[in-house]
């Protein structure tokens, strides 16, 4: 006999009706945009004390909203430099809703959307409409379609389909990546929580609660390496391109190793 287990996309009444990944998408949405305006509330109460230069005491949405600021401009410095800045909202709002849709799977009666393809392509989908647009909007459309070239012209009818196809291909390789590494990591956590109950599980909630987080990292970071290649890309000269090349190539490879 198939078990189906009772979740809360089950118990409410008419939204019921949505597709189970697109209701935890909508409520992890919900989540954030709660999340941004209590943060934003308490800068605002700061400033109007005039004590926004100064921590909150405790553990308060400012704080948090602060520190993941930080850490999401520390990471575009790293990967954009000053280009990035302009773009760290975008960032931010990745990791962010990645990070809540991941730990939703931590939740008992909850099922994180991504670890659904449908959510984790259309996250992949969206990077990409991103970076293509942030990259013809920096370079220009001539000059962004003339880098799948590649730096050698007499290679250009080699080199241009086969960009054009790495190009089209990441959003599925996002998507594929993130819904992999979160179906596994659900599937274990239900396997042991049934088999155990008890302590054991625990354990894997912990390791859980550890992905939820290394995977939302690596697909944000992997949007920071996409856009700055969107960028990067022009006719300054052929050491350029190389060094766009090559963290084209080391990058994903590392952000890969850390989300197994």
């Amino acid at each position: 006999m198939e078990h189906h287990p009772i979740t809360l996309h089950s118990l409410v009444p008419g939204l019921n009706q949505l597709p189970q990944q697109t209701f935890y998408a909508l409520l992890a949405m919900l989540v954030v945009l709660a999340f941004a305006y209590r943060a934003t509330q308490q800068l605002e109460e700061a400033r109007a004390k005039g004590t926004h230069l100064t921590p909150d005491r405790g553990l308060t949405a400012r704080n948090l909203a602060e520190l993941l600021v930080g850490g999401i401009q520390s990471m575009s410095q790293g990967a954009l430099g000053e280009q990035g800045k302009p773009y760290i909202a975008l960032f931010g709002s990745f990791f962010l809703f990645i990070l809540v849709s991941n730990a939703m799977g931590l939740i008992p009666g909850f099922v994180p959307p991504t670890s659904n393809f449908n959510i984790t392509f259309a996250l992949g989908v969206f990077s990409f409409v991103a970076f293509t647009i942030i990259g013809i909007r920096t370079q220009g459309l001539g000059n962004y379609i003339k880098h799948f070239a590649g730096p050698v012209w007499w290679l250009a009818f080699l080199m241009f389909p086969l960009e054009i196809i790495g190009n089209i291909f990441r959003p599925i390789s996002l998507g594929m990546r993130l819904f992999g590494n979160m179906t596994g990591d659900h599937l274990v956590l239900e396997i042991f929580t049934d088999l155990t109950k008890l302590v054991i599980p625990v354990i894997f909630y912990f390791l859980g609660a550890f992905v939820s987080l290394v995977q939302a990292f690596v697909f944000t970071l992997l949007s920071m390496v996409y856009v700055s290649l969107a960028m990067g890309h022009d006719d300054e000269g052929a050491g350029h391109d190389h060094g766009h090349a090559d963290a084209h190539d080391t990058v994903p490879a590392v952000a890969h190793g850390h989300a197994h």
